[in-house]
């Protein structure tokens, strides 16, 4: 006998990129996924909230989270100021139905926002029943060179946030252990970004088991914990030849995830 937590175990659509956000759906309902995490980006309909309830409300898979578009192709998408497109995602989330927007700390150079962030954050927390998770990032490499491109800090257990996503491939590039991280995110660890790395200087995002990370170990964690958040499979399927192909990468991270997100019944909870 197993205890399995309410955790819903959600597909990133950009775990299917290059394919579009339409088509994540389609493959989160074909393979069994909970939900799916819409990551915000170039593809007009992640942009788009109706075209987006539309996709969820067609193939039954509800949106569980939202992901700001943080990223550096992403800068001019729902505006060039950060704090407009964190409102963005946060209407978004709440008319979807999406319990947690998750964004990444700021830029260096984007200074204005980097001093007010972590004010700014709790500022807009307190506005919504919406969980804002920040998301642990990694230092840049280049060769024996390391660059701090992320302010406060790509370490983001070193700044007082109410909500935490921990990603795994980032632990990996950063060197950090994933492990120790969690235990210092705490009770304030509400979302999972789940892959795999093996330490390299790129952000890997392998599926689970294909790395060095603790993937099987985190979800036992959590299962023993009675962890309530989202599990979410982002992960990169760039170089799958082929629609089959990938949907076989993402159905084996999801069956990794259901297997190890479970616990014995005959084990106290943390």
């Amino acid at each position: 006998m197993v205890r399995i937590p309410d955790a819903k175990v959600a597909l990133s659509t950009a775990s299917v990129y290059p394919e579009s956000t339409a088509a994540a759906f389609e493959i989160a309902a074909r393979l069994g996924y909970d939900g799916v995490e819409v990551m915000v980006w170039t593809d007009p309909v992640s942009q788009d909230i109706e075209a987006l309830r539309r996709l969820s409300d067609y193939h039954q898979v509800p949106i569980l989270a939202v992901h700001a578009p943080c990223l550096l192709i992403t800068q001019r998408v729902w505006s060039t100021d950060p704090w407009v497109k964190l409102q963005r995602a946060r209407a978004a989330a709440e008319k979807l139905g999406a319990s947690t927007v998750v964004v990444h700390p700021p830029f260096r150079w984007q200074r204005g926002y980097a001093r007010e962030f972590v004010r700014g954050l709790w500022r807009m927390a307190d506005e919504t029943d919406v969980r804002f998770a920040v998301e642990n990032m990694y230092p840049w490499r280049y060769r024996d060179r390391e660059m701090l491109a992320y302010a406060p800090d790509w370490d983001v257990t070193k700044d007082d946030y109410r909500h935490f996503t921990v990603d795994l491939s980032h632990t990996a590039t950063a060197r950090t252990d994933a492990l120790q991280m969690i235990d210092r995110m705490g009770d304030r660890l509400a979302h999972i970004h789940l892959a795999d790395g093996n330490g390299s200087a790129k952000d890997e995002h392998l599926v689970p088991g294909r790395g060095r990370q603790p993937c099987a170990e985190l979800l036992e964690r959590l299962a023993v914990s009675g962890f309530d958040g989202h599990v979410v499979i982002e992960v990169n399927t760039r170089r799958a030849m082929s629609t089959a192909e990938r949907e076989a990468d993402l159905a084996e991270a999801l069956a990794f995830t259901r297997l190890h997100l479970a616990s014995p019944t005959g084990v106290p909870r943390a």
